[in-house]
């Protein structure tokens, strides 16, 4: 049997974190795709601007606009324009996201004990610098517009 591509064992990988971090963090009714959204949001010191966020998620602006539109619904953030500039809109995290960020980081810290079970701490530290490594690579290939290495 051939072996799976790097490509295919990124993604699994990605999948079945992700679901395994909704299935224990779902008391909250978010989605991994708003929790990391969120996350962003409590880590920004001051709020940023909504289009900062397409940036950093490498997503389109209205899916960012859309996602937003959610969380402050359901009282995750605020939107408020910027006071140096009325034409931005700054993302801030409420109260709520403020007190949830812990609990949820602990249940995140959870799933990735789960997910390095049986790995040694240098072998830990391997995929993590491996990992790195291969993100630099394509971020640098994609910077200098290289399309195909052949």
């Amino acid at each position: 049997m051939e072996k799976p591509s790097l490509g295919l064992l990124l993604h699994d990988a990605s999948r079945l974190v992700r679901k395994r971090f909704e299935a224990r963090s779902g008391e909250f009714g978010l989605t991994s795709a708003q929790w990391r959204m969120l996350l962003l949001v409590c880590k920004t010191e001051g709020g940023a601007a909504q289009s900062r966020f397409a940036d950093l998620l490498d997503i389109e602006p209205i899916s960012v606009s859309r996602q937003l539109d959610r969380l402050e619904a359901q009282g995750w953030v605020t939107r408020a324009h910027d006071p140096k500039d009325r034409r931005i809109r700054r993302v801030l995290p409420t109260d709520k996201a403020q007190a949830a960020f812990a609990h949820v980081k602990s249940h995140a810290d959870a799933v990735y004990a789960e997910a390095l079970e049986g790995l040694s701490p240098s072998a830990r530290q391997a995929l993590t610098d491996d990992l790195g490594v291969i993100i630099q690579n394509l971020t640098k290939a994609e910077e200098l517009g290289r399309k195909d290495p052949k």
